[in-house]
């Protein structure tokens, strides 16, 4: 609201959590270089030493669906609040374990968790990423904030949200993507879930820097190849 009625000339924000369509008035001009972006494990040493029939706290879809993949016996229960809440949670019992982003940890000094491989649990779009965002017309702020842009992490973060909009996903859609520059180019990885994650397709592509096109191409042809349970998500 500041930003919009001129009070301040830019805001911050965690990429993962920005709406994929944004209003025309802004512009996100810059994003930070990328911070760690796999997921910690909270409460156990691995996800396969989390006890059988464990409670496992989570808000997120794509992590409740990931979860219920790899652990089907495990009893997910709604996990909300900001870290410490959900630390709080943990320590007093509601669940034996969670998930909470690596680089969200990293920027409060705190070292909890161990790090689960993108091998694993493949990170959700944006994740990791801190964003600048500015009024569209405002060419001074713009200027401004372009100068301390990470282009690398721009270019990525942009391919995954090209995805995510073609999927007309959100930050609370059963998805996982990870765009990395490979030889040059970019490599994006993504994956789609039903809500129980009975149901997985995944797939990738390499495409030149810049290139939103073939992003949008791999999210329509997932789920056109994607089982009714997932395309239901999306509004197939």
């Amino acid at each position: 609201v500041w930003l919009g009625e001129g009070e301040t000339d830019a805001s911050v924000h965690s990429m993962k959590d920005v709406e994929t369509i944004r209003p025309p008035e802004f512009l996100v001009a810059a994003m930070l270089e990328r911070a760690d972006i796999r997921d910690r494990l909270i409460g156990a040493a691995s996800i396969d030493a989390i006890p059988f029939g464990a409670k496992f706290g989570t808000s997120a879809p794509r992590r409740r669906a990931q979860m219920m993949r790899l652990r089907p016996d495990l009893e997910i229960v709604l996990f909300r609040g900001n870290v410490q809440t959900r630390l709080a949670k943990i320590a007093s019992g509601e669940a034996v374990a969670t998930l909470l982003a690596a680089a969200g940890l990293v920027r409060l000094g705190m070292g909890d968790g161990v790090a689960i491989p993108v091998e694993t649990l493949l990170p959700a779009p944006s994740q990791g990423a801190v964003g600048i965002e500015v009024r569209s017309d405002d060419a001074a702020a713009q200027a401004i904030v372009a100068a301390i842009d990470h282009r690398n992490t721009s270019d990525c973060v942009r391919a995954e949200r090209a995805l995510l909009a073609a999927l007309s996903g959100d930050c609370r859609s059963p998805v996982a993507a990870m765009a990395v520059f490979n030889g040059g180019e970019i490599n994006l990885r993504a994956a789609l879930y039903s809500p129980d994650g009975e149901d997985c397709i995944s797939g990738e592509r390499r495409f030149s820097v810049g290139d939103l096109q073939t992003p949008a191409e791999l999210a329509l042809a997932l789920l056109a190849d994607a089982p009714d349970s997932i395309r239901a998500v999306f509004g197939g």
